[in-house]
């Protein structure tokens, strides 16, 4: 019994040892909680009235759900997507264009089990994929075909819309696979366009973030660094970076990226066994600081960086908690700028 208790005492010491010693910084709003294992967040900007902006999350389990979030953090329920076969990541864009008069704001979002990515329409919620686009289809190690992580590109060159869709594991190289999405009289379609990304094979790969404005794509390589890519598919598939390894302890998880007018901006990244984010600079990429906003073993993050009501004035910065929950930040406590 001495044995064991002296062996939970290491572990507890261990624990504390590696925790964030920098000051903790309280959420502003703690949401109500999903019934399994909340993952990644998504922010939706009402067009007309910013205060009714919908905060969406995933909930990560064979009974899971996207659920949907006010920014008093209570479930919408007429929003949320439920019996979800496993939902990962989530993801948004605006102005998809579904036929030549209509654009429409849409929701996508990984569902493992199925092997599948999801495509609604938001704010109406209504499905656009006939149930599911299947993903690494060429793939015959099932493994390599469940898929994670999800991040939206639209094109400033022709506004198409794409998904890069990264997986539970996978190759070396061609780790990333990148859909577009079409819309005609029949339906939307996911065409698959490439593959690229080079994987450690140390941890896995789950967290993905674009930069539609300078078109980059990055994503967390857990063990090793922050890769760097283009999104547009023309531009090729060279690495342009990996950078960031050395200010993690461990895994190197959620991405958001802060955009400005002005071009500049910051990447915020989840420091998950040390319970902070570590942020860097949008345009070298060098690290400025971290921060500790209090969350625990922190998965998926998004920023938003326009005022949305009298709470979030400096725009939102939304954190997975592992309690069930989310955090949410007005955006000026992180001291950006």
């Amino acid at each position: 019994m001495k044995k064991v208790l002296l062996v939970l005492l290491l572990i507890t010491f261990a624990i504390a040892c590696n925790r964030s010693k920098l000051p903790a910084i309280a959420p502003d709003v703690i949401t109500e909680f999903t019934l399994n294992d909340t993952d990644d967040p998504a922010i939706w900007i009402h067009p007309d009235d910013t205060s009714k902006s919908i905060v969406f999350g995933t909930d990560k389990e064979s009974n899971g759900a996207i659920y949907a979030f006010d920014l008093n953090g209570k479930i919408l329920e007429d929003m949320t997507i439920r019996n979800i076969e496993r939902p990962n990541n989530v993801d948004i864009e605006y102005g998809f264009q579904l036929n030549d008069s209509t654009l429409t704001d849409v929701l996508v979002f990984t569902e493992r089990e199925k092997q599948q990515i999801r495509m609604f329409s938001i704010p109406d919620m209504k499905p656009l994929d006939k149930g599911g686009f299947p993903v690494f289809e060429d793939e015959s190690v099932i493994a390599h075909r469940l898929p994670m992580g999800v991040a939206l590109y639209k094109s400033p060159k022709d506004s198409q819309v794409y998904a890069i869709v990264g997986r539970k594991t996978g190759p070396s190289d061609g780790y990333l696979y990148q859909y577009r999405f079409s819309s005609d009289s029949l339906g939307v379609t996911s065409d698959l366009v490439r593959k690229f990304g080079k994987f450690s094979g140390e941890k896995e790969i789950e967290a993905i973030a674009v930069d539609d404005e300078k078109g980059f794509v990055y994503y967390s390589d857990e063990g090793v660094c922050i890769r760097k890519y283009y999104a547009e598919p023309s531009k090729g598939n060279e690495e342009i970076s990996c950078f960031g390894g050395e200010h993690f302890m461990a895994d190197i998880e959620g991405i958001a990226i802060a955009t400005y007018e002005n071009g500049d901006g910051y990447l915020i990244v989840s420091n998950q066994q040390k319970g902070e984010f570590n942020i860097f600079s949008r345009n070298a990429n060098q690290f400025v600081k971290a921060v500790n906003l209090s969350t625990t073993e922190t998965d998926g993050c998004e920023v938003v960086t326009v005022p949305l009501n009298n709470t979030f004035t400096n725009g939102l910065f939304v954190a997975m908690n592992d309690e069930k929950n989310f955090y949410f930040y007005d955006l000026g406590k992180l001291g950006l700028k």
